[in-house]
């Protein structure tokens, strides 16, 4: 089975998180939430949902990882401020290995330098971004474009887990 990583904090979207964080263990796949500090409780935006980060990224390798998983709301935001989420996530995205990015989740892909050339697609507001850092945004419920996997809301979290679930 596969080892997935998510990378979390505070203000996700409870739901961009839980859906595929379940789906993906009842899978039998083997998950690791990282964020800024081992230990810390991190809170959905609506309050629905928490989890305990398991690891920082200098605790842990991109290449021991098969795919990572990046929820919205609020927290990509806060994740494209650290340097070390930043060189996660772009080791997983030049290591060719699946990133899965939904809603706000592609401002993190921008701040790594994972989208130009890509066809993505995100939440509406950030589409200018997504574009200014040259990918080709379109509007649909899941776009693949290489290893990249996008989504653009929790209402496409069925084919965005799919779409995760068929890569591994």
């Amino acid at each position: 089975m596969a080892n997935v990583a998510f990378v979390l904090a505070d203000d996700f979207e409870d739901s961009e998180f839980k859906v595929p964080y379940d789906r993906i263990t009842r899978a039998g796949h083997q998950v690791t939430v990282i964020g800024s500090e081992s230990g810390k409780e991190v809170r959905g935006k609506k309050g629905k949902e928490s989890f305990t980060l398991e690891a920082t990224p200098d605790e842990v390798n991109a290449a021991d990882f098969d795919a990572l998983v990046i929820p919205g709301g609020y927290a990509p935001d806060k994740l494209r401020m650290s340097p070390g989420v930043v060189k996660f996530v772009k080791g997983m995205f030049e290591g060719d290995k699946p990133v899965a990015a939904i809603c706000h989740a592609g401002s993190l892909l921008v701040e790594a330098d994972a989208v130009r050339g890509r066809t993505v697609t995100s939440w509406p507001s950030i589409r200018t971004d997504l574009i200014n850092a040259g990918a080709d945004w379109v509007d649909r419920e899941v776009a693949e474009d290489g290893n990249l996997i996008t989504s653009r809301k929790p209402d496409d979290l069925d084919a965005f887990v799919d779409a995760i679930l068929g890569r591994l």
